[in-house]
């Protein structure tokens, strides 16, 4: 048998799973992956696996009934890939599991292997990230039980980010709520590590090391501001919630509304919980769909509208991150959006012309690592993220 590493990514409403091959240099293409999808519904549904190998095929393609409350079927769902994962490792042995963990505050800015002491420690962050956190948590707790002696590696998504300067992370309130850990966390940070890998890949040194911004655009989505490939700025602070408009996330918002809707609309904290995370953005907006394959299909002028919303809120940020850089000197698209939306792109692109940036329409429709044009003052590309990878080496190196 060959020695392995699990990934786990517990999300809410899925579940992504990754085995990858422990050799002297960890490849990116996992030998297995898959994903659980459609969990949490109310009432319960049938949630689906999917997975495949590394050439492609699929290995399962499973309806599976979950039923309760959301907690319940995310422990369902855990339980039967603990299951499946058993019956489908056949050949692998399995000596180390990686965790996309969303939040460490500022305890964590690396990955860990975790003992109990520091999975108590993650509990404590649970109000932090109460969406996403006991999630996280709820996978570690899994495998731990499911291969018992096996070590477990945590990777946040808060990490990247500890590198921006202090003044990046303030918030402008008393210090005594700000040393509480109220400040701007940063989030999908362990995709911009991996940007931040293999941008010298497809640019030169000084650009890929010079003023960057990301843009990871998808059901979530952020932008991250690098120099030196380190994180400088992030638009998404101390949630995930903040920044840009999201498939169903209201992104930056004036928190005297939340106040009108507390005193107007008596909207209690798991209504305005909800408003903010389930029923705003992309699918708020055009009261259609969260999926923008769709709404870029639609007449409807409510969808059109809420993808023109979408990309001016992306420009407004990149020109805040470009001021924060003192400059720009690429920008990199990433994220389901970003690698696959060649509209949006162009959309976002035709408004930064006043950067000097000119867009290769050619090749961005054709989805091209680079869709800048030669003359160019900005360099654009299109680079597939890969966090699976980043978790996958971070654990190999720390087990070994």
């Amino acid at each position: 048998m060959a020695d392995a590493i699990l990934t786990l990514n517990a999300g809410s409403s899925s579940i992504k799973f990754a085995l990858f091959a422990r050799t002297a240099t960890i490849p990116q293409q996992p030998e297995l992956v898959g994903q659980i999808d459609g969990i949490g519904a109310a009432g319960g549904q049938c949630a689906h696996l999917k997975a495949r190998d590394a050439g492609g095929r699929v290995l399962d393609d499973t309806d599976l009934m979950l039923e309760g409350p959301a907690e319940s079927q995310h422990k369902s769902a855990l339980n039967f890939l603990v299951d499946w994962l058993h019956g489908h490792e056949a050949g692998w042995r399995i000596c180390g599991v990686g965790h996309r963990v969303v939040h460490g505050a500022q305890k964590f800015s690396q990955p860990v292997v975790l003992d109990a002491a520091m999975v108590g420690a993650l509990r404590d962050f649970i109000p932090l990230a109460p969406l996403h956190q006991p999630h996280n948590l709820a996978g570690i707790d899994a495998m731990t039980a499911a291969l018992p002696g096996i070590p477990q590696v945590a990777c946040f998504d808060t990490a990247f980010h500890r590198s921006q300067p202090e003044v990046a992370q303030l918030f402008a309130l008393p210090r005594a709520i700000t040393a509480q850990g109220v400040r701007r966390y940063g989030f999908h940070g362990l995709s911009y590590e991996y940007i931040a890998e293999v941008l010298p890949q497809h640019l030169a040194d000084d650009r890929a090391k010079g003023r960057v911004i990301v843009a990871h655009l998808g059901n979530g989505a952020s932008m991250c501001a690098m120099k030196d490939l380190k994180s400088q700025a992030s638009t998404m602070g101390f949630t995930a919630v903040d920044g840009l408009m999201m498939g169903s996330r209201t992104g930056n918002l004036d928190p005297g509304v939340l106040l009108y809707l507390m005193d107007y609309q008596k909207m209690d904290a798991k209504a305005l919980t909800r408003l903010l995370y389930k029923e705003s953005g992309l699918l708020g907006v055009s009261g259609i769909s969260q999926d923008m394959r769709i709404l870029l299909d639609s007449p409807a002028p409510e969808a059109r509208e809420a993808v023109d919303l979408f990309c001016y809120r992306i420009v407004r940020e990149i020109g805040s991150l470009t001021a924060a850089l003192g400059g720009l000197d690429a920008l990199v698209f990433t994220g389901g959006i970003g690698e696959h939306g060649a509209p949006v792109r162009a959309m976002i692109c035709d408004r930064l012309g006043w950067l000097g940036l000119k867009l290769n329409s050619v090749a961005n429709d054709a989805n091209a690592s680079k869709i800048s044009t030669t003359d160019s003052k900005i360099d654009v590309c299109v680079i597939p993220t890969n966090e699976e990878w980043i978790i996958a080496r971070h654990t190999a190196e720390l087990i070994a």
